[in-house]
């Protein structure tokens, strides 16, 4: 699951290249055999609006989006949303006697949530969500700050085992293809496998870790 800043501030260069990084990244995995079959892929944008792009199906079904910026940054409710459909597929998956491999959520944002601050009841239910779908194995939740991006807010959003990402110089073909190529080991392990990634903090990662 993709859930993609496309506020205002994403406008000119940054929205180009997280275009182009996600045409790379489709094209990356409908080239892999197996990723092609089993990556079943969403993804829901928030600005103004929060809207679900494209509802989960594999690769080789999937069109690929072309996002235009607009408007705040509604990134509680697009969370909350992000998580819903995450269990609505997986009851899908188990009424279809179906094994699937745990959920990813994956939040790409150059700014900070406008429809929710700490302490506030969106903000608390939110803080819930991600803290108890980590806990109780729903789903892993990563989040990947550009630019701008308010660290702080995401790190009080993100489980305390797993720090937020902060971009490198705008690398975003750079960080699809580390998802990618996560993707395709996962896609080409056994349910419940234990998989070592990439470590995209790495000297020529395309990640670092912001001090403070």
């Amino acid at each position: 699951m993709l859930v993609l800043d496309v506020s205002a501030s994403m406008s000119g260069r940054k929205i180009d290249e997280l275009n182009a990084g996600l045409q790379f990244f489709f094209e990356e995995l409908r080239n892999e055999d197996l990723c092609r079959k089993r990556v079943d892929l969403a993804i829901v944008t928030f600005g103004k609006d929060v809207t679900l792009e494209c509802d989960f199906a594999t690769i080789e079904e999937q069109r690929i989006p072309f996002l235009k910026p607009v408007g705040t940054t509604s990134m509680g409710k697009a969370i909350i949303l992000a998580a819903d459909i995450i269990e609505k597929r997986k009851l899908e998956y188990r009424e279809l006697g179906m094994d699937y491999y745990r959920p990813w959520i994956f939040l790409i944002t150059d700014g900070e949530p406008t429809d929710m601050k700490e302490g506030d009841s969106l903000w608390e239910e939110v803080l819930s969500r991600i803290h108890n779908g980590e806990k109780e194995h729903k789903f892993l939740f990563w989040a990947l700050g550009v630019d701008s991006a308010n660290m702080i807010v995401l790190r009080s959003l993100s489980p305390p085992n797993r720090s937020p990402l902060l971009l490198k110089e705008a690398r975003f073909t750079d960080m699809f293809m580390w998802l990618s190529k996560s993707l395709t080991k996962i896609s080409e392990s056994s349910i419940g496998d234990q998989v070592i990634l990439e470590n995209p903090i790495s000297p020529d990662g395309w990640g670092s870790i912001p001090s403070g």
